[in-house]
C-alpha cells in the first residue's frame, strides 16, 4: 500500500513577522541543554515522534546519537511543566547561508491541547533570532500533529515549498 505524504517547507525571515503567543501557565518553563545528552533527544525522538511516523533515526547507534549531538551548531531547548518534561525542539545553525533550522520539534502527547506548542514555537522562533541570521526554517507533513502546519502558519512563518512523498 502506498502512502501519499504533503510535505511543507516554511520560514521566518524576521521577528517583526512573528506572531507571538503567551505562556498559557506560570508552571512552564524552557530550558537549553547545556551539556549535550543524547539520552535526552533520542528519549523525545522517539517518544514525540512515535505517533508521527518518526523512523530515520530509530536506527542509529548511540555513537550517532552522541555525534549528532555533540555538533556545536546544534541546541536543544527543552519545555518542562515544573520539573517534568513536556516537549523539545533542536534548532540547528547553518552559518555557509547563514540561518538555522527547526530540525525537530514537538510535545509529549499528554501536553496536547494545551496551547503549549504556540507558546513554545514563539520561544523558540525568539531564540532563533537573538543573533542575526537571514532567515528561521523547518518542514512538517501531513503524518505529523494534526494543528502542526496550523501553528506554523500562525506563528507568521510561510510556505516557501511543498511536495508529495509516496511512501
Amino acid at each position: 500500500m502506498t502512502l501519499e505524504i504533503k510535505r511543507s517547507y516554511l520560514e521566518i525571515k524576521s521577528l517583526d513577522e512573528l506572531k507571538d503567543s503567551s505562556k498559557p501557565s506560570k508552571n512552564y518553563y524552557i530550558e537549553l541543554i547545556e551539556e549535550p545528552d543524547f539520552q535526552l533527544n533520542k528519549f523525545f525522538y522517539k517518544n514525540v515522534g512515535k505517533k508521527y511516523r518518526w523512523t530515520d533515526r530509530l536506527i542509529w547507534t548511540d555513537i550517532q546519537w552522541i555525534e549528532y549531538i555533540n555538533n556545536k551548531n546544534l541546541k536543544t531547548f527543552v519545555l518542562k511543566n515544573e520539573e517534568d518534561l513536556a516537549g523539545y525542539f533542536e534548532i540547528i545553525y547553518h552559518p555557509l547561508k547563514n540561518e538555522k533550522e527547526i530540525a525537530y520539534f514537538g510535545l509529549l502527547e499528554e501536553y496536547h491541547n494545551k496551547k503549549l506548542g504556540s507558546y513554545f514555537l514563539s520561544y523558540g522562533i525568539k531564540e532563533a533570532f537573538k543573533e542575526k541570521i537571514s532567515r528561521l526554517w523547518l518542514h512538517t507533513c501531513t503524518s505529523d500533529h494534526k494543528n502542526a502546519l496550523n501553528n506554523y502558519l500562525a506563528r507568521g512563518m510561510k510556505i516557501f515549498k511543498e511536495e508529495t512523498l509516496r511512501v
